[in-house]
């Protein structure tokens, strides 16, 4: 397995600032298909997925459209979570739903984006490369060959959503673990969307939530086996 996966950061601004057209937006009600389920979860992001960047990502997105993520921080669940990321094709009739009672998350607007190759957690990579117990010098190893990438080429820009690339690992990998759950064909399962909570998320210190998928799924626009990991430090 390789431990690089190319990742398309957002990078987002307040928007206050002079208006582009945005790949990717949060901090308002949620534009649904008219006559979809209301959402289970507060509004995260939406991404248009016609404006990511060509092999942004080596996952199977739909070519257009936007991805509308949702996420409840106060649920701490590890697992499925239908309903929390969901497809609004281009050109359908689409309405503002209001979601729960949560004050909305701060307005942020992504007027580009940006692709890169992400390397896996020092950590996950030992796992994938030697097995669910690693010695003390195959971690010293991944260290090693993470130091060296870092070195060449740095650290990222900065970011609050990911599409792609490789999960923040702050407890679990979250990849990990749906696979252990699925047993048979867990090597389908991939990093989706990450989110990095920040000020949103005063009960969650330095909290990351990722949606995962099977890539399969991810294909056929089956979202709704979508699988949702909160982490904090």
């Amino acid at each position: 397995m390789d431990p690089r996966r190319p990742a398309c950061g957002l990078p987002r601004r307040r928007r206050r600032q002079r208006r582009r057209t945005a790949c990717g937006q949060a901090g308002r009600e949620p534009d649904s298909s008219a006559g979809a389920p209301d959402p289970p979860s507060p509004f995260v992001a939406s991404i248009d997925c016609a404006a990511l960047p060509s092999g942004g990502t080596d996952l199977p997105l739909p070519a257009g459209g936007h991805l509308l993520l949702f996420a409840d921080p106060a649920d701490r669940r590890q697992g499925p979570a239908p309903g929390e990321v969901v497809h609004v094709p281009e050109g359908s009739a689409a309405v503002a739903r209001p979601v729960g009672e949560r004050v909305p998350f701060t307005a942020k607007q992504a007027t580009r984006s940006y692709r890169r190759l992400e390397p896996q957690s020092c950590e996950s990579f030992a796992v994938d490369r030697w097995g669910p117990a690693p010695e003390d010098e195959h971690f010293e190893l991944a260290e090693e060959l993470d130091d060296a990438w870092r070195e060449v080429y740095g650290l990222p820009p900065g970011w609050d959503l990911q599409i792609g690339g490789h999960p923040i690992v702050l407890q679990n990998d979250p990849v990990h673990w749906a696979r252990e759950k699925a047993g048979e064909e867990a090597e389908d399962w991939a990093l989706l969307a990450t989110w990095r909570c920040g000020d949103d998320v005063e009960e969650l210190d330095g909290g990351v939530i990722h949606w995962v998928l099977r890539r399969r799924d991810l294909a056929a626009l089956r979202f709704d086996r979508v699988h949702r990991y909160t982490d904090m430090a």
